[in-house]
């Protein structure tokens, strides 16, 4: 048994060297994005820096550690054998949670997920004990008190920087407005020494305490002589940074830098317990039952952690070239890197997330309090602050997503706030205070247009959502997982390691190949990002027509789907075409709204010939999508209802009419690649045909409905439902067909609508 024991301990390390990775690839590429949004730098030489401090961060940490070994529970009274299945039921579910956040492109946190794993799987280890006889209370086992300040600082932590975020960053824009370089000649050194100031009175004075090679003697000169520290800190970096600008160096690019380094500090110095905190308690745990337990798992109780950690240093440092090299390399962090970026952006672009009621309600509330502050506030102050928040003279770097006056903010900012967390041994959460602060300077910039808010506050709203969720779902993960390990013994432990392994194996293969699959849509970026006066209509278009081909292809299967499904009376069919159908829309929606974008490429004048023409085809396939899922809603609900079946008779004839629409969407699909003239008029005639054959059906179905069985009248309707909504069908499709020629600026025929009969 002890021999388990001690695999069990090198798996949970297996584990942390996987949960540095994965946790790196969410929580390390915080401390990137104002850097890579701004362009202070290049990739390389941010990672550097970065690099740089998280060696010094995980040097820190050693007092954090703390947290995972009497943070949430009272070891005294838990044994050996209780504290392992809590420590892997903690990181099992830490890596499935984390890689699920991560594939998903959705930042969450690991401090969260820590926090409510350990409180989780203590609570029911808790309850077992108490099941089974023991005399202690939850007081006794849970340390209630600790718990209950770690989980209000991480939450207060969303506000805190939202709030700090939005105000500071008012504040620097009033002072500097977005043509900052206009007004550097002295603001530049003062602003520059009260960043360096901060990273110094942060970093060291707050976090020297715990560095492990700190004497009591130099602490307490620290301690002592702190506003001495701070003076001369802002005296000299003050000098420094205002002769760098007389020698031309971009003080802000440093100040950028250096924030980068702290953030990276505080992110070590705050997070490393995360990841490696639970491997190393269970380490210690073994040491100690080894050592003093006589072989007694479920009897020798674990006081010793109450003691404090003592981490060797090359421990730390070797999770802190773990961290790096995962930085550099992992593809999963570039995906989480785009959503904090594409959220705080300056620049209009592709929108990651869609509109929700909450949202619109939320944007329309604060439009109508702006006018009303504006409405109370004297003209001259207006004008004063609209100067002074005129952002069309931003300056930025090229392909940057937003200045260097923001990034500077985002990076000092987070880095003061998550240092001053771990200095009171609060594990803030890194990803919230960063993710918060760039959504608070990010507003105070007005990076969040009219058409932009509501996707901003969409996304915003759903990744605090999501940590809300990985709360919920790391206790009760963690809590199902240590009670099967709890009761089931070593097997289900086994068992359940087998499992971890092959979901990681399993995301991983998944993601890369569906990053093969997508491989980014670089032509809408190709499109958006080109030079002024280049003429992009030709990408332009190729890029309208995928779309669109794709969509007219999606709906002739969809007709065939449907066609079938009701004839053939499958109500599974349906069901999963009309899901379909929904999120096709929101693929027409997306798309939409890109190409609006690259339409502000073109030159004035051509954008207002061809934007007519544009909207026309786009609200043709938005009608077909219509016409398909209130088609696919009336067939689902009647084969559902398990009325009676279409007649062999009126199937045939709804078969006949489905291959006419297959063959006549295909055509449509394939003219986008040719755009020959004589095609289209040709279909165009091919669709008046068509619905002459419909009208044909109708009219005939309308003089046989008295003839009919009174029982098959219900199938009747749905079927004359769908000839009517096949004939808008294809209306819609000659709609669409000539407003694409016009768009390509080619002539069309004009082709008289045949003169339809009377039904009934």
């Amino acid at each position: 048994m002890d021999l388990l024991f001690l695999c069990l301990v090198v798996f949970l390390f297996l584990l942390a060297v996987f949960d540095l990775s994965v946790g790196v690839s969410n929580d390390a590429v915080n401390f990137l994005n104002s850097a890579i949004g701004s362009k202070a730098a290049s990739f390389k030489r941010v990672l550097i820096v970065a690099s740089i401090g998280v060696f010094i961060g995980a040097a820190m940490s050693n007092g954090m550690m703390d947290v995972a070994r009497h943070g949430i529970f009272r070891p005294e009274n838990f044994s050996f054998y209780d504290l392992i299945c809590i420590f892997m039921a903690v990181m099992v579910t830490d890596i499935i949670l984390l890689d699920i956040f991560n594939t998903l492109g959705m930042p969450t946190s690991t401090t969260v997920s820590l926090v409510f794993e350990l409180l989780g799987a203590t609570f029911v280890v808790a309850l077992i004990k108490m099941a089974g006889g023991l005399d202690l209370g939850f007081n006794d086992l849970l340390n209630t008190e600790k718990a209950l300040s770690v989980i209000l600082g991480i939450f207060l932590s969303v506000a805190i920087a939202f709030v700090f975020g939005t105000v500071v960053q008012v504040l620097t824009r009033t002072i500097f407005t977005f043509n900052y370089r206009s007004r550097l000649k002295w603001k530049i050194g003062i602003f520059g020494g009260l960043c360096a100031t901060a990273i110094i009175y942060f970093l060291i004075i707050k976090g020297a305490k715990d560095l492990t090679f700190m004497t009591p003697e130099v602490k307490g000169w620290i301690a002592g002589h702190t506003w001495l520290i701070i003076g001369g800190s802002m005296a000299f970096f003050t000098v420094l940074m205002q002769l760098l600008h007389v020698l031309g160096v971009n003080v802000l690019k440093t100040v950028v830098l250096m924030g980068t380094f702290a953030l990276a500090v505080a992110f070590a110095g705050n997070d490393l317990v995360n990841f490696i905190g639970v491997p190393l308690t269970g380490l210690s745990s073994y040491t100690d039952y080894a050592a003093n337990g006589a072989g007694d798992a479920h009897g020798y109780l674990m006081g010793s952690l109450n003691g404090a950690a003592n981490t060797p240093v090359w421990f730390l440092v070797g999770a802190g070239v773990v961290m790096v090299v995962s930085l550099a390399t992992s593809p999963k962090a570039r995906n989480v890197t785009k959503t904090e970026i594409g959220l705080g952006s300056a620049q209009s672009g592709e929108e990651m997330f869609g509109s929700s009621r909450i949202a619109r309600r939320l944007v329309r509330w604060s439009l109508s309090a702006i006018q009303w502050v504006g409405s109370v506030t004297p003209r001259r102050v207006r004008q004063w602050f609209d100067r002074r928040f005129d952002t069309g003279q931003a300056i930025m770097e090229p392909g940057a997503a937003f200045d260097l006056v923001r990034a500077s903010v985002n990076l000092v900012l987070a880095g003061a706030l998550i240092a001053a967390g771990t200095s009171m041994k609060l594990p803030l959460s890194t990803t919230f205070v960063t993710f918060m602060v760039a959504m608070g300077t990010s507003l105070a910039d007005k990076a969040w247009s009219r058409e932009s808010a509501v996707f901003r506050i969409t996304g915003v709203i759903s990744v605090i959502g999501g940590w809300f969720i990985t709360a919920g779902a790391a206790f009760i993960g963690a809590g199902v997982i240590v009670a099967l390990m709890h009761l089931g013994g070593h097997w289900v432990m086994i068992a359940l390691a087998a499992l971890v392994v092959f979901l990681i194996i399993r995301s991983n293969v998944r993601f890369r190949r569906r990053k093969e699959e997508e491989k980014g849509d670089t032509l809408f970026q190709s499109i958006i990002t080109e030079e002024p006066g280049r003429d992009v209509w030709p990408a332009l278009s190729l890029y309208i027509a995928t779309h669109q081909k794709t969509f007219l292809q999606t709906a002739s299967e969809a007709y065939s789907l449907m066609t079938q499904a009701f004839t053939s009376d499958n109500a599974s069919t349906l069901s999963k075409l009309d899901k379909r159908l929904a999120m096709e829309k929101n693929v027409l929606k997306n798309n939409r709204r890109k190409e609006t974008l690259c339409f502000r490429q073109l030159p004035r004048q051509e954008a207002i010939t061809k934007n007519a023409w544009f909207h026309l085809t786009n609200n043709c396939c938005m009608g077909m999508l219509y016409n398909l899922k209130r088609m696919t809603e009336i067939c689902r609900e009647h084969v559902e209802n398990n009325f009676l079946p279409l007649p062999q008779e009126y199937a045939s004839e709804l078969e006949n009419v489905r291959v006419k629409v297959e063959i006549l969407f295909n055509d449509a699909a394939n003219l986008l690649e040719a755009e020959d003239t004589g095609v289209a008029n040709m279909l165009r005639h091919h669709c008046d045909n068509l619905k002459d054959d419909i009208s044909r059906l109708c009219g005939e179905l309308y003089d046989r409905r008295h003839d009919e069985d009174s029982r098959l009248m219900t199938v009747i309707y749905v079927y004359l439902n769908t000839l009517q909504e096949t004939q808008e069908l294809v209306s819609a499709l000659r709609k669409y067909i000539r407003a694409d020629m016009k768009l390509h600026g080619l002539p069309t025929r004009v082709i008289p609508l045949s003169a339809e009969p009377a039904l009934g």
